[in-house]
């Protein structure tokens, strides 16, 4: 069966007079992999539990494969995998018993499930880790675990929620091979992340949110070379704010500085690293624009809780 379709409109979420989700239209096609980003407090977490039924919205409409949310919930959530922020794998279970007690939930045979899972374990990296008890298991293989019992269902939507926090960079890599293959499968995933570059290495298409609306939409590359400048010298050291001063006009197209570093974006930073060769006591660092650049500049560095 291919991946599921999302359809949102009008999505609204109200505590009280707040406003979480204000208006959010999302258009996700089957076997998509879609991108839900936003800094704290966006709202990304609020829509996704009011994909899942979990949450009842304030207005709007949502609809799985044409089932509407939340009055056909329970039949769109049979065909989804959900993977949470939190791992909250059952510490009393083995990785094995993990995986058949959660497919029993949906009232999946104990046969099938036992012909499923040695594939759901080479997936997630964890052969051999059957019969281990959860407090045995590194942070990683937990989090593998989880990827895993999402998928204990077979679903077609596959939705995680931040699935590579807190995960070092040969764990991130294996979850990342694992959703790549299942998305090439035709299965839909959609993820939030606040690692930029895991948005650009999966996602086909993705949405910024910010206080609770779509603020940019469209594919990686394409709102990298459409909102920004395509280069960036990051510059820093002790003498910056003395340098900045006698910075003359015009060899930055556009700055910004952060703490103790400074952002100059442009298109050609010939005068700026002419000058910056000149100045020794500072440092700098030339790269191309990336997603995350985007994502500061329509989000602000401030920080968010």
């Amino acid at each position: 069966m291919p991946g599921l379709s999302v359809t949102i409109r009008g999505l609204v979420k109200r505590y009280g007079e707040q406003a979480v989700v204000r208006g959010l239209d999302l258009d996700i096609p089957a076997g998509e992999c879609f991108g839900l980003l936003g800094p704290n407090g966006a709202g990304k977490t609020t829509t996704l539990k009011m994909l899942l039924g979990l949450v009842q919205p304030t207005a709007g409409s949502i609809a799985i494969n044409g089932w509407q949310v939340p009055v056909q919930a329970r039949q769109a959530r049979m065909r989804i995998g959900i993977m949470p922020q939190m791992d909250n794998l059952d510490p009393d279970f083995t990785v094995a018993e993990n995986l058949l007690v959660y497919g029993r939930y949906f009232g999946i045979d104990r046969a099938i499930l036992n012909e499923r899972i040695p594939a759901l374990l080479e997936l997630a990296g964890l052969t051999g880790k059957a019969d281990s008890r959860i407090g045995e298991l590194s942070g990683g293989m937990k989090r593998r675990l989880t990827l895993a019992r999402a998928l204990v269902n077979d679903p077609d939507l596959i939705v995680l929620d931040e699935p590579t926090t807190g995960l070092d960079p040969q764990a991130r890599h294996v979850i990342w091979q694992s959703l790549r293959r299942l998305n090439q499968q035709g299965k839909t995933v959609l993820l939030t992340t606040h690692f930029m570059d895991e948005a650009e290495r999966l996602c086909d298409r993705l949405v910024i949110m910010d206080h609770g609306l779509s603020i940019a939409e469209g594919r990686p590359r394409d709102l990298i070379s459409r909102l920004i400048e395509p280069q960036v010298v990051e510059v820093y050291g002790d003498q910056l704010a003395a340098w900045l001063e006698q910075l003359p006009d015009g060899v930055c197209e556009r700055h910004e500085l952060a703490d103790e570093t400074l952002y100059c974006y442009g298109h050609d930073h010939g005068a700026l690293l002419a000058l910056l060769q000149r100045t020794p006591a500072l440092r700098h660092v030339q790269r191309p624009s990336s997603l995350e650049d985007v994502f500061l500049k329509l989000t602000g560095r401030e920080l968010r809780d």
